[in-house]
Formats: structure tokens, C-alpha cells, sequence
């Protein structure tokens, strides 16, 4: 099965009954530990929204300002269409990459607002574009809330395929994302911010996967959302298989010298209550998931990491006393469990989702060719029928 060359825009408010029907990693018979939420996604976590703007536009030769264009945003908001506040905490594996609003997190321990994700040159526009967007929703009268102020905005860098230094995300792009954000099913691939990403030298994009686990008889979600840019063709493992290393022809076209290593944003969820030092060990977890895949994590690539839990802490009616009710450190191993799980299945459900893509200059990157993939987890016994 090969797939066409995406050449209009998609909107995340219009799913097509071809967008819905998409086969996903396991549809093709890759196995994977755990069981996920109804729809396998980070939206399975209640109260999470994902919306998605996507820039398709031109062909041919870059002429930067102009394009090729193919990019867009992808907006994650953990509370809904809400200014509720959420646990959080990060952790970079390493840190050639951005995302903003980390420094108030680290010390405070709480996010706010929607968070995006975006190309590396686009960082700044998202970041501000969710600042004007909560303010002008959220504020009242003389209301000042500086938090409007600390947006999280990540990145990966699209510059193999798409005229990155054009600039061509635009802070209504970024609006029209918050505004058609919804729960269920999540598009996957080429689609938001990443629409001009690669993946271990296919083609990559955004990825979703969700685990549920129970703690004590109380049953809790857990989402991963990765947009994903990163590893070499022979790092490429799929269920402990060397698929990158079988897989010796559909081999990116660049017809320029411009090349950069990707890198990997990653946004853990779950509705379990917990401190931000302990979503901080879940962020670390991620890299075990990451790992499974293959990469080593080359010293271009940026993988940063967000973990945030929607069980807010609760203030007395004087707000003068918080209280957090959390689960105790013996039993978070089905928390890490899950999130290793989670992480790996949404890098594999990017590169199943993720369609050919020919960009600037006519460089181009096939996505995973799915027949060959189920002919090769046949052979080594993985396939999952």
C-alpha cells in the first residue's frame, strides 16, 4: 500500500470519513503492550482538547517568503476552553530545541492555557497568538492575570520540506486552531505542526496513543501526544524489529545541501492526581519510549518533554490553603508503564499515518510503505493478526 501526496490544507474541524477510516499501528498488526483509552489518543484523558491548523501551498523551487509551504500548528488545551490552571513539569533529553513557559513551571509547578507546537521558526507566533487568545476569552473588565503572559509554545524543525524561514504561520492560523480544538478521535500524520516533519528518515508528523491502568480499584487515562522529527533509517525499530534496516529502498529525495537533525515534543496527560515532582519522573519516562523505537538521540535533536495531570489541587474559599490529593510514590509503576507504552505507540501510529510528501526544491519523503512493514513483522514472527 503506498499513499498520494497530500496537497491541500486540512482542517482539524472537517474529518472526513477517509480520516477516520485511516489505518493506525495496530490496525496493521503491530503488537504493543497495554490497553488504550476508546480512542487510543491523548483526548481520552477528559477534558483534553487537540485542534490543528495545517498550511499547504505551492511547489517547486523555494523562494523563501513565498514558499513551498507545508507547515501549521497544533494546539493541545488540557482544560478544555477554560483559564483552569494544571499540575506540570518537564524534562529535556536534550535540549537543541525550545519551549517556552518552562521556567515558571519549573519553579511553580503549574501551566496554564492551551499549549502549541509548531516549527522551530514559528515559536514566537504561537507563543503570542495564545497569549492574545486567552487574554481576549478569558479577561474581564480591568482583570490582569500575567499568566496570559507564559504561554507554552514547542517546536521541531520542518526546513527539508517547507519554506521555514517564510514565516507563513500566522497568529490567526494559531486562533483558528484553539477555536475548532475538540475532544475524540485525533487526526494523525500529516496534519498541524507537523505537517513538514520527518521521522526517521519516512515521513513523521503528529502521533497520539492512550493507556488506561488502575491504582487501588480507581480506573485513570493516561495520553501521549508527539509530534515527531527525529532518527537515522537504520535506527528504526517497530515491536523489537529492524524494520529501517529491511526496508532498503523508499529513501528521501533532497535535491539541496540543507539538512538538520529533528528532534521530538512530547506532551504527557493523565487524569491520576500527582505532584509536579512526580510528573516530573513521568516526563522522564518518555526517553524509555522513545528508546524502543531505535534513536540514540543524535546532538541535533531536541526532545523536550511535558507531563501534566488535569486533577487540579483544590484552594479553601479564602484561597489562602491548597490542598493536593496524590497518589503515594509505591504505586506509580503502572503510571510509568503506561506512559513508556503510550510514547511508543504514538511515534509508530505517526509513521503509519504519515503520507509521502514532496516539498521545496522537489525534496521528498515517503511515508512508511505499510505492506512492506507487515511482510517484515511476518518474518520475524511480530505480526499481530
Amino acid at each position: 500500500m503506498r499513499k498520494n501526496i497530500i496537497t491541500t490544507a486540512v482542517l482539524f474541524a472537517v474529518i472526513t470519513v477517509a480520516a477516520q477510516t485511516k489505518p493506525r499501528a495496530r490496525d496493521l498488526g503491530v503488537p504493543f503492550e497495554g490497553t488504550p483509552g476508546k480512542y487510543n489518543a491523548i483526548t481520552d484523558v477528559p477534558g483534553i482538547e487537540v485542534g490543528y491548523k495545517t498550511i499547504i501551498e505551492g511547489n517547486g523551487k523555494l523562494e523563501p517568503g513565498k514558499g513551498p509551504v507545508r507547515t501549521g500548528v497544533t494546539v493541545i488545551l488540557p482544560k478544555g476552553k477554560t483559564a483552569k490552571n494544571y499540575p506540570a513539569a518537564w524534562y529535556s533529553l536534550n535540549g537543541d530545541g525550545e519551549m517556552t513557559g518552562l521556567a515558571n513551571i519549573e519553579d511553580y509547578g503549574l501551566g496554564y492555557g492551551p499549549i502549541g507546537i509548531t516549527n522551530t521558526n514559528s515559536v514566537g507566533t504561537v507563543r503570542d497568538a495564545i497569549g492574545e487568545w486567552s487574554y481576549k476569552k478569558f479577561s474581564e473588565g480591568d482583570f490582569i492575570d500575567f499568566s496570559f503572559g507564559l504561554p507554552i509554545a514547542a517546536e521541531t524543525w520542518d526546513g527539508l520540506l517547507n519554506d521555514i524561514n517564510g514565516f507563513h504561520v500566522k497568529k490567526e492560523h494559531v486562533w483558528d486552531a484553539l477555536d475548532n480544538a475538540k475532544t475524540g478521535q485525533v487526526q494523525e500524520g500529516n496534519v498541524g505542526g507537523g505537517t513538514g516533519m520527518a521521522l526517521y528518515h519516512f515521513k513523521g508528523g503528529s502521533g497520539t496513543a492512550s493507556r488506561t491502568f488502575t491504582i487501588d480499584g480507581k480506573t485513570y487515562t493516561l495520553g501521549v501526544f508527539i509530534q515527531a522529527n527525529f532518527g537515522g533509517r537504520n535506527e528504526l525499530m517497530i515491536s523489537g524489529v529492524p524494520v529501517g534496516k529491511e526496508i532498503k529502498d523508499y529513501k528521501p529525495i533532497f535535491n539541496d545541501p540543507k539538512r538538520k537533525d529533528g528532534s521530538a515534543i512530547v506532551i504527557v496527560a493523565t487524569d491520576a492526581p500527582l505532584l509536579p515532582s512526580q510528573l516530573k519522573l513521568i516526563a522522564k519516562r518518555v526517553t524509555h519510549g522513545i528508546a524502543r523505537t531505535g534513536t540514540f538521540t543524535s546532538d541535533g535533536s531536541g526532545e523536550i518533554f511535558l507531563a501534566l495531570s488535569t486533577a487540579e489541587p483544590v484552594n479553601n474559599e479564602k484561597e489562602t490553603m491548597q490542598t493536593w490529593n496524590v497518589i503515594p510514590k509505591e504505586h506509580l509503576n503502572p503510571i510509568f508503564k503506561a506512559t513508556v507504552q503510550a510514547t511508543e505507540e504514538a511515534i509508530i501510529n505517526t509513521l503509519v499515518a504519515a503520507e509521502d510528501m514532496e516539498g521545496i526544491n522537489n525534496n521528498k519523503i515517503f511515508g512508511l510503505p505499510h505492506d512492506a512493514l507487515q511482510t517484515i513483522l511476518k518474518k520475524y514472527n511480530r505480526y499481530k493478526k
